[in-house]
Order: structure tokens, then sequence, then C-alpha cells
């Protein structure tokens, strides 16, 4: 199916009106729509309520706006201390690189995509929660284009997030665009109709990873410190969407973010995080979270404090993040 298919005559305030065939003519004055949310299938997403993009536009040559909004309360990302939980922020850059993929750069629904790094640095005084959604613009430019055959391949995006004027949030990701039957031979037999899924581990105690829910816990504990085996739940309806043959990369974030929050003892609104995904984690296989604090013997500037995360799947490492929280509220 072309992704024109799907494509409206929303237009993001303060942009050009379309012209051409199907523009309003005349002193008819032009339909406003309601807003809506991008189509699901451009941005790799099963239900509705999981997209955070609302429209796009080109302004010139690899350069795009972007509108989204965050719901104040969401069921996964919860609040923390009266802000948005910065992870939102990360899908939603995630799902931007998706979104142009498909709708500005003609990568074909149905091809896999291979997201390398992922990172966001947030302002919390913009990320407070307020008394409506909060309306976004991003503005994303995408660098390092890779082609073959005259067909996009992959690239990378900076994204700055804005809500009312202010930057709100910073970041970008690289990745790259897999045709189905190229993913096929790579995945070789972990299809979704052969997954099989190791049994579901016993969670970390929900406050001790900055969760009220079990169900949202995604470390099993090994008796070790600041060391766990990655709790994977292929039932929950946020992480995984929809069937996937792998891990997804937003789970391994939340494990990041969990493992964080158990080793400094606290539960605070991470200010950057920057991860690499390196290798496929699979779903049948133990894997390993382990957290490395820096020097104890004090904190970085301002308060905050970093812990880098690695995990490890087959005696190798195939996630790495490294994050950084604001001290705790007093």
């Amino acid at each position: 199916m072309s992704v024109s298919t799907y494509r409206t005559t929303r237009v993001i305030p303060g942009l050009t009106p379309p012209a051409g065939p199907g523009a309003p003519t005349g002193g008819a004055p032009a339909f406003q729509p309601l807003t809506s949310t991008v189509p699901k299938e451009l941005v790799h997403r099963a239900s509705v309520a999981e997209v955070m993009l609302t429209d796009w536009a080109r302004r010139s040559e690899d350069h795009f706006t972007l509108a989204a909004q965050w719901p104040r309360g969401h069921s996964f990302f919860t609040t923390i201390d009266g802000c948005h939980d910065p992870l939102i922020a990360a899908e939603t850059i995630r799902q931007a690189g998706l979104l142009l993929a498909h709708a500005e750069y003609q990568v074909p629904l149905g091809h896999c995509f291979l997201v390398s790094d992922l990172n966001v640095a947030v302002r919390p005084a913009q990320m407070r929660v307020a008394a409506t959604p909060a309306t976004l613009e991003l503005d994303v430019r995408v660098r390092d284009i890779k082609q073959r055959r005259g067909e996009v391949t992959g690239f990378r995006i900076e994204v700055a997030l804005h809500r009312d004027g202010q930057l709100l949030a910073t970041g970008g990701g690289t990745q790259t665009c897999i045709a189905p039957r190229v993913y096929q031979r790579l995945r070789a037999a972990r299809g979704p109709g052969d997954l099989q899924v190791l049994p579901l581990t016993a969670p970390e105690p929900p406050q001790r990873v900055g969760r009220m829910s079990p169900t949202d816990v995604v470390l099993s504990p090994l008796g070790q410190p600041h060391r766990w085996q990655l709790r994977v739940d292929t039932r929950h309806p946020v992480l995984f969407d929809h069937l996937v043959d792998h891990v997804p990369g937003m789970l391994l974030i939340e494990a990041a973010r969990q493992a964080t929050t158990a080793t400094l003892g606290h539960t605070t609104l991470p200010l950057a995080i920057t991860s690499q995904f390196l290798h496929y984690v699979e779903l049948d296989t133990p894997c390993t979270v382990e957290a490395h604090p820096t020097d104890g013997t004090g904190t970085d500037p301002g308060g905050t404090r970093t812990v880098h995360v690695t995990a490890r799947q087959n005696e190798e490492d195939v996630f790495r993040c490294t994050l950084t929280m604001a001290p705790p509220l007093t």
C-alpha cells in the first residue's frame, strides 16, 4: 500500500497550506479538521492510543516539522515528580524516524527497522504536567542518509522538541531500513510463528524500581548487587504493542531506568538517556542487566547522578545505556 493513501490535508499551523489538486479554492474557508493521530501503520503501532504524532510537514530538503501530543496520564509512561516521563520523549523520537522513513523517504510499509542508538535530554521546567495534554512541535533534521540502488536504507535524525515555544527536549537516533526478505534471512528461523519465549520470571518489588504495579517491572532479582535478569512479558500491552521476534528497544531502555532507580535507591527524573543497541536481544535466552554507578564518593555537578547500564546475553554485550538522573526532591 502506498503511503500517500494515508495522507490527509491537515496542516501544521504556520506552514504553507497545500496547493494543487484537492486544495481549497474560491472564497470558502478552508476546512479545519479535528486533531487526530497519524496513521498507526506509519509508526509501527497496533494501538492508536500508543501513537504520539499528529501531523507532519516538510520545511525544506531533509528538514521537517512534526506535531505530537502527550496525554496528561499514560498507563505506562507515568508521571515522575510532576513531570511527563522522559521515556515518552524517547518513544516520540523513535516514532518520528519511522514516520519520515515511510511518508517522506518512500520506505515501503512492511520493511523492518533496526535502531542502533537513541538518545534524549530533557528540560524539567518544560516537562511539567499541566491541566491539558502537552501539545508539541518537533523540529527534525535528517542526516547521513544511506541509499542502495536508489532506495533509502537508513538515516539519522536530530530532533528538538518544543512546547509553547520553549525548548522541551533534544535527542535523536539512527535507524536502518530492512526489506522483509532480507530480514527473514537475517533472523533465520526466528519469525513470529516460531517464537519461543522464556517462562515469565518473578518481578523485583515494584517500589524498588520506581513502579506501582508488578506488571510494569522488567527486572527479576538474581540475589546479586546491581545485577538482574531481564524480565520479558510479551503480554504487556505497551512494551509489546504488537508481535515481534526480539526484545523491543524501549523495554531495554526501561530496564536501564529501573536498574538505575534500584541502584540509587530513589525514583527521580531522568535528565538524559543515551543508549546503544548492539545486537538483537532474543526472547528465548536469559539476559542479564548490570548497573555501574559513577564513583559513589560524590555526585555529579548540580547533584545529579550518572549510572551506566549494560545488558549481556550469550556472554556478549547486547545493549548499553547511560542515564543521568536528577537529584531527589527534598
